[in-house]
This record gives C-alpha cells, structure tokens and sequence, in this order.
C-alpha cells in the first residue's frame, strides 16, 4: 500500500451500528470507505449508495478490498471475523464483545500477534472515563455498582445481557481496580431468549473490592447507571444524561461530554493512529477486551449453577 494514500477502511455488519462506523470511516480524514460486508447484499449496498465503497456478502472478497476493518455483526460472529481479518493481514477494531468463549477470545489474540496486524476492541464507555479522568484518580475503589436496563428489542439476543450490556461496566471496573478477580457469584432469569435476560452478579478482588453488576433487557425504561465509591468520596456516573456527580476531592472534568461527543470516530481515529506509529496502543487492546469476556462468562457460568 502507498504510505501517502488514505487507509481503505472496511465494515463487517451493516445493521444500525455498522452504519454509524461506516459513517465514522467516510468522514475521517486519513481513511475512506472501502467496503461493507452483510450477509444481506442489499443491506451492505445501502450503505455504500450513501457513503461510497463496494457492497459484498462474500466476507474473503471484502478483506481483499480492505486495510482495516470495524467488526460490528452480531456478537457471535465477532471472534471468527476477527480471526479472519487479523490473519488476512488486516487491522481490526472489533466492537464489544471481542468473542463469545475464551478459546475464540484466544483465538482472536493469536492471530494478531503471528500477523503483526494491529487488534482494538470497541469498548467505548472506556473513553468516557478517561475524558472524565477517572482512570488518573490517585485511589482505588472500594465499591463498584452498576446497573444497566433496557427494553426488549431483540437486538443482542444472540449472547446473554451481560454480554451485551454488563460486558461494558465490567471493563470499566477492572481499568479502574487494575487487577483481575479473585472470586465471582451470580443469579440470572432467562424470560424472552435462550439466555440470561436478567443478571445480577458480585466479584470479589484480591485487594478487597467489591464490583455488583446488575442488568436487564426486559425493562420499561433505559437505565444505565455506577456507583464508584472510594476511601474518601463517591462518583456516581448517568451515561445516559452523561453526567455525575462527585463527592471525593478528585478533580474531575465537569465537560467531559464535549470532549468525547463521538467515541465511535474516536476510537476509529485512534486505531488509525497506532497502524501510522502515532500511539503506542489503542484505548482498549484485544488482551483487555479478553479479560472483560472472561470475567462476563465467569458471571454467567456462577448464574447458570446458582
């Protein structure tokens, strides 16, 4: 590839979130919208007539047209096209969750490091901490509650909710604690798909936090909510209004929201940096993105016995 020419940027998933990061590709500067791949030509077409590129439903073909590609299918399909991708000589930003077992997760990891292609994963509240400027407070948490709820649209009924919703405050809890857990407990209901559809779990850290998850997708209103509780104070976040309030003597940004209005573009941004050499890493790499599956699944497996 011409060094001096724009990265061909690819999409896998051409659904509502594929069509915001084909967006995000067709409005970045350094890169172009190459491609889109659906199962579904027509879907792909869509976004192609209104963004440029070429529409494929042949996945191979799509990753020769291709130097970097967002993966934003369904979640099931993320580890296989990922691997895919990163084998193919491709960069990837794979949105959350970066795969549905821990030997596709691995899998996922593997390939990037034997292709040298560069693996971010598109957990996007991430950003949303580090604008606020949570991950440089100078205590570790003692307490971590979060809630997220949500309606039944059936949208993500392919994994568990906290795989499609939990998955986010997972992460965010262990950027915040910098350790992996010690211990997990949970209870789930399944009541309008073949998995959890309600879930509350706590884990336990070895040096002594406490992180409670709740989440739902069967519920008549939209909620997403954490409770951050230090020695000395506590933040409580509303991503949804996007804002908080703050108890600690931390100095945290009141206008974080004007400076991370599009974490979608960022992250894509930000991946383009590291393929330029520009960034060390990106926000979130595909081994942090495999410890917030990991401890997801660890979460479903203590329901499933509970």
């Amino acid at each position: 590839m011409n060094t001096n020419a724009k990265l061909r940027g690819g999409v896998a998933g051409a659904g509502a979130f594929g069509a915001n990061h084909a967006g995000k590709y067709a409005g970045e500067p350094r890169a172009t919208l190459a491609a889109v791949y659906d199962i579904d030509l027509a879907r792909a077409r869509a976004l192609t007539d209104k963004h440029g590129g070429a529409p494929f439903d042949d996945y191979a073909a799509f990753l020769a047209a291709v130097d970097m590609v967002t993966i934003a299918t369904p979640a099931v399909a993320h580890g296989e096209q990922a691997r895919a991708a990163l084998a193919a000589g491709k960069h990837v930003l794979v949105e959350k969750p970066i795969a549905v077992t821990r030997e596709e997760g691995r899998a996922v990891l593997a390939a990037a490091k034997a292709s040298g292609a560069k693996l971010a994963c598109g957990h996007q509240e991430r950003l949303v901490f580090a604008a606020m400027g949570l991950f440089d407070v100078a205590e570790k948490p003692t307490l971590i509650e979060a809630r997220r709820e949500g309606p039944w649209t059936g949208r993500g009924d392919d994994v568990s909710v906290t795989l499609d919703l939990s998955i986010h405050d997972a992460d965010l809890a262990m950027t915040l604690l910098g350790e992996a857990p010690s211990s997990v407990s949970a209870k789930g209901s399944i009541t309008r798909s073949a998995f959890f559809d309600t879930i509350e779990s706590e884990t336990r850290f070895p040096g002594g936090a406490v992180v409670r998850l709740a989440a739902t997708r069967v519920a008549e209103g939209r909620r997403r909510v954490m409770r951050i509780v230090y020695p000395s104070g506590e933040v409580n976040v509303d991503f949804v209004a996007r804002t908080f309030s703050n108890t600690t003597p931390f100095r945290l940004d009141p206008d974080f929201a004007d400076k991370v209005r599009d974490p979608l573009g960022a992250n894509v941004s930000a991946l383009i940096d590291v393929i330029e050499g520009k960034a060390a890493r990106p926000p979130v790499t595909g081994e942090e993105g495999l410890a917030a599956l990991e401890l997801i699944l660890a979460i479903d497996e203590a329901a499933a016995t509970s």
